[in-house]
């Protein structure tokens, strides 16, 4: 078991038997629905598979959407709600689901968080000592879609943007859709630095999504099946 930092001591002995995925991007990316796919086909091949996200933690994801719906809360306030969802779906779901031998999809894990606060103006150590208890993926990879591309999905997904995704909390611009692709552009740039750091690896996500399935789906089987 291995932590980015000080990691969780009491948990440093345990032996973990399955794999941490992780499948990072936008929105409208396809992150989830390459997720489902993959969950799906692993199942087939005889994997015990569970997957987990942001905003997935009983404790709490509602609280989330409570601040969210908010927009005046701070921006370390926000970075510190996502942190706690994240670290209550670590220590009860993510560990012991890889203590027990299954495999775990994370539909985003602490890359998007780093990215967003770094983004937000906070500073990167503070970040990175926050999330100094998480644990090291086996695989990491970033589907990278461009700003324009990423556009166009968003609306045909959801039909209108989104105020956090678009960073209309950062008064970079009264039109939401400048806001929006000037946002992902610095996000797409905080991947960027991160690359290299963290060990992600990027896909080029504006093709069809099935060569992006396929590709994802390639490489996941190689490293199961070297790792065994």
């Amino acid at each position: 078991m291995e932590f980015y930092g000080h990691g969780i001591p009491y948990l440093k002995d345990l032996e973990l038997k399955g794999h941490l995925i992780v499948i990072e991007g936008p929105d409208a990316s396809g992150r989830s629905t390459h997720a489902q796919a993959i969950q799906k086909r692993l199942e087939a091949d005889g994997h015990a598979v569970i997957t987990t996200g942001l905003k997935r933690s009983e404790l709490i994801s509602y609280g989330i959407m409570q601040a969210k719906a908010n927009l005046g809360i701070g921006r370390r306030t926000l970075g510190l709600f996502y942190a706690a969802d994240f670290a209550d779906q670590l220590e009860n779901k993510i560990i012991p689901s890889l203590e027990a031998g299954y495999i775990v999809l994370a539909d985003r894990y602490i890359y998007t968080l780093i990215a967003r606060n770094d983004v937000r103006g906070i500073p990167r150590r503070w970040s990175r000592d926050l999330f100094g208890f998480a644990l090291k993926p086996d695989l990491i990879f970033y589907l990278d879609v461009s700003p324009l591309e990423l556009v166009h999905r968003v609306f045909q997904k959801f039909s209108s943007l989104d105020y956090y995704e678009s960073g209309m909390d950062l008064g970079l611009s009264d039109d939401m859709y400048k806001s929006f692709m000037n946002y992902q552009t610095r996000i797409a740039k905080e991947f960027q630095k991160m690359k290299a750091t963290f060990g992600l690896e990027f896909l080029d996500g504006d093709r069809p999504i099935e060569e992006v399935d396929a590709e994802l789906q390639e490489k996941i089987d190689w490293y199961l099946s070297n790792s065994k």
